[in-house]
């Protein structure tokens, strides 16, 4: 296992709620090629925990065999966490016509109707776009698209959230509110959730709890977002 120094992580971010372990993960394509090499990640509690990475060091993959679309080679998964994954285009996570009808579609079951409009005009609220229930989502920006699809993995009682460069597509201004949203949601009261957030942005490093460097299908060790981004720096002017 990954060995995690918690004197270098900030104590706001260890919490009580279950922990979520990769044990050794490999995974290789049916051509025989490798995207995951005895892959192995302990995330403590809830919290903002960033992975950057070049294309093709197996972060999407990762992301695959977290969420359940992908069965590991070999190795463990530890998961008491309800999974949800934002993709990086939110074109291709929002389905229909309304906010409203859009967040309601990933609601549970067993809620009244009463129970529903209520946790959907919630949900908007949290993500900053009260009283757009019945607002059609392709009048929506990018940035507001982005925040909705937040919702609705919320709508779904998700706790684990994979976000895939949510960023991406986004505006600065939009970048910012992003990170703000899920970074305030990582730290609520009582209710924090935990989210993996890959980047190609070291700015946005600066954010998380924990930060890691994916290579060749590995991870290496948690360590604080600034101190990963100098090291990537001193790297990048050799």
């Amino acid at each position: 296992m990954i060995p995690m120094n918690f004197a270098e992580l900030d104590n706001r971010s260890l919490t009580n709620s279950p922990h979520f372990n990769l044990d050794r993960i490999s995974y290789s394509w049916p051509s025989g090629k490798k995207a995951l090499d005895k892959c192995s990640l302990d995330i403590p509690g809830s919290g903002l925990w960033m992975i950057v990475g070049s294309n093709g060091s197996g972060k999407t993959t990762l992301f695959r065999i977290i969420s359940g679309m992908l069965k590991p080679d070999s190795g463990q998964i530890h998961c008491p966490l309800k999974v949800a994954l934002m993709f990086q285009n939110p074109d291709h996570h929002l389905l229909l016509p309304t906010c409203r009808s859009d967040l309601a579609f990933s609601l549970p079951n067993n809620l009244n109707l009463k129970e529903r409009r209520d946790r959907i005009n919630y949900l908007l609220n949290l993500v900053g776009l009260e009283g757009m229930a019945s607002r059609p989502i392709h009048t929506l920006s990018g940035g507001q698209k982005q925040r909705l699809s937040l919702a609705s993995a919320l709508a779904s009682d998700a706790k684990l959230l994979l976000l895939d460069e949510p960023t991406a597509l986004l505006d600065p201004t939009s970048q910012k509110k992003v990170l703000n949203i899920v970074q305030e949601l990582c730290h609520w009261p009582g209710e924090a959730i935990t989210a993996i957030w890959i980047t190609h942005r070291l700015e946005e490093l600066e954010y998380c709890d924990g930060a890691m460097k994916m290579e060749q299908g590995s991870l290496g060790p948690i360590q604080k977002g600034h101190n990963l981004t100098e090291r990537l720096n001193l790297l990048a002017a050799r």
